[in-house]
């Protein structure tokens, strides 16, 4: 009996060991798949067991460096794609001194990589019936930019600079301070409208009135639409003259503006809204009128592949969000009778912008100036978050940019 149990344990010990093995050779074999697309930058890995190895290195580009403490964390990125990868950092099974290098070089080398970060398709169906349950009709978009914006104006004001404002920037020099560089975004926009002091301006999602506040120090009349209670009871109180607030769904506006201005606001619509809030503007503005836009683009090159997916941001931050697709958003604009014109882009811009923030949110914590019921999950997800959206601009697959539209 006991040299039948002996057998016994040295066959279990077998097959264990030749699952393991294959389970060995599988994440090797994805790990030689991440070196292969890897043409710029490179990747130092410590593997769990305390192993070593470097990915690409043939070219100059971001050095990132990441401790695989578990392999689950390979395979939640292969079945989960960019939100698999945040649930193994939440759960300990990776670790970097900085991860924005990580994403950077992900970002950078999107096209050599594939698919290989984005979720298999058994993963992606679930997350996609999430996704489509949080869409943009108009019950679901107030949904949506509570879940995001109203967390409460103090906890925004805790790291933004002192114009509130959440958008990229527009910096001139190195050091430049992020009040004046958005200043700049700000006073751009408005330069976009071609209006004049008395002129009537409709702003598609106005956030906490820092553009409304130029504007009207400039002497326009402007119309803000929001969506986020918080956001319009901060520009109520800021009581600045000729502005007028209202918790309004771009589809419902109605009259007839000199000008439009929406900044980062078509990110919040979705593709399938797309045709609706060019319509709306176009129905908005007088013959000759100009809407002044600022958008975040995803390279058109990797757009299919992430429709079809659920990222990050949309599972964790931003429910119903969507990057454009610059070529499809054009061709919507021009079916629209808007003109397509003085297209200006800024992507690194961004990425110094998030930079700022995040140093911004980290003293705010370090100080314990953020709301306190939001707890350490919460506050280490939106690091996480600053993090990834600075990696995606610094590695080139995002960018931002305005452009004018101009009613034919």
């Amino acid at each position: 009996m006991s040299g039948m149990l002996r057998n016994r344990g040295r066959r279990t010990g077998e097959v264990r060991g030749r699952v393991w093995a294959g389970v060995d050779r599988l994440f090797a074999a994805l790990l030689d798949r991440i070196d292969r697309g890897l043409a710029t930058g490179s990747l130092d890995a410590t593997l769990p067991g305390g192993g070593f190895r470097r990915l690409g290195g043939r070219a100059p580009g971001a050095a990132a460096v990441v401790d695989l403490r578990s392999w689950r964390a390979l395979y939640r990125l292969a079945t989960g794609g960019s939100a698999g990868w945040y649930e193994a950092w939440v759960a300990g099974e990776w670790a970097s001194p900085d991860p924005t290098a990580l994403f950077e070089l992900f970002v950078a080398n999107r096209q050599g990589l594939g698919d290989t970060a984005r979720a298999r398709p058994w993963s992606r169906i679930a997350r996609r019936l999430a996704h489509l349950a949080r869409r943009n009709d108009r019950d679901g978009a107030r949904a949506n930019v509570a879940y995001h914006y109203d967390l409460g104006n103090d906890f925004y004001a805790a790291w933004l600079d002192e114009t509130l404002t959440y958008s990229s920037a527009i910096f001139a020099a190195p050091g430049e301070a992020l009040e004046t560089a958005q200043h700049r975004k700000l006073t751009a926009i408005l330069d976009r409208t071609d209006t004049r002091a008395g002129n009537r301006i409709l702003e598609i999602g106005c956030g906490w009135g820092s553009f409304a506040r130029v504007a009207s120090d400039a002497g326009r009349q402007v119309q803000c639409l929001t969506l986020s209670t918080e956001q319009a009871d901060h520009v109520r109180s800021r009581a600045l003259p000729g502005v007028e607030v209202s918790l309004t769904d771009y589809r419902d506006a109605a009259g007839t503006y000199d000008a439009i201005a929406s900044i980062e606001m078509v990110e919040a619509v979705g593709e399938r809204y797309w045709p609706d809030y060019l319509g709306a503007i176009a129905r908005l503005l007088k013959p000759g009128g100009r809407a002044a836009i600022q958008y975040i683009a995803i390279d058109d090159a990797i757009f299919d592949n992430y429709a079809r997916n659920v990222d990050f941001i949309q599972s964790y931050v931003f429910p119903g969000g969507m990057l454009l697709s610059e070529s499809r958003f054009r061709a919507i604009a021009d079916r629209a009778g808007l003109d397509w014109r003085d297209r200006h882009e800024f992507g690194l811009d961004y990425a110094e912008t998030l930079h700022r923030w995040r140093a911004a949110f980290d003293c705010a914590d370090a100080e314990g100036r953020l709301p306190a019921d939001l707890d350490a999950a919460f506050r280490n997800l939106w690091r996480y978050y600053l993090m990834y959206c600075e990696g995606g601009f610094r590695g080139g697959g995002i960018t931002v940019a305005q452009v004018t539209l101009v009613k034919r």
